[in-house]
């Protein structure tokens, strides 16, 4: 099994964060997004990054080879047993895609310019504004880690470099221990790239 996976993308990171989670050894081979190689092409026709090959099947879109993944290796499990939970997990990444991963990639494109700037303020003032969902459950809206942990971690570790500082506070108490609390899993610590240890060093 074999990831090309981009050592700096928060896609590429999530699921890097599942395999190890999962323990699964895999070649994990790094790859720049402007660089996709003819092999990456081969598997995926969108060249986009991560790209999963297990045998004859390649993989590609970060939700479909997560969801793959817990389905191959089902020990940890990172989805809920019944299918409401499930389907509530589901829906919960697609919020986080659409409401906050897509200001990040807006800040990312336009990292000095109005869009960014517009982009930098909605994501960080919509983050101090849920803060209060991590009071009461460890994880996201959850007893137990899951796929959609996968997914937020990832960019919440990224706001550094997204030029986000989440004041501490009574207000943000909630989100700043939910993000010691992800960050010190040890499987989040093996998944990170030199790269993404620096966005923190």
């Amino acid at each position: 099994m074999t990831l090309f996976s981009d050592p700096s993308c928060q896609y590429s990171h999530r699921v890097r964060i599942v395999l190890a989670e999962k323990g699964v050894t895999v070649d994990i081979e790094d790859v720049e997004s402007t660089a996709v190689t003819e092999e990456i092409l081969e598997a995926n026709p969108y060249g986009t990054l991560p790209t999963l090959v297990d045998r004859d099947l390649a993989l590609y879109e970060s939700k479909v080879v997560m969801e793959y993944l817990d389905e191959r290796f089902p020990h940890p499990p990172l989805l809920p047993v019944y299918p409401v939970a499930r389907a509530q997990s589901r829906l919960w990444i697609f919020r986080i895609e659409r409401d906050w991963c897509r200001l990040s990639d807006r800040i990312i494109l336009d990292p000095n310019g109005s869009d960014g700037a517009s982009a930098r303020q909605e994501l960080r003032e919509s983050l101090i504004g849920v803060s209060s969902i991590f009071t009461d459950l460890p994880f996201f809206m959850s007893e137990d880690y899951t796929l959609v942990d996968c997914c937020l971690a990832p960019l919440l570790w990224r706001l550094p470099q997204l030029g986000i500082d989440i004041p501490t506070g009574a207000q943000t108490k909630p989100l700043l221990g939910y993000m010691k609390r992800v960050f010190e899993r040890a499987a989040f610590e093996e998944s990170l790239t030199d790269l993404e240890r620096e966005l923190r060093g």
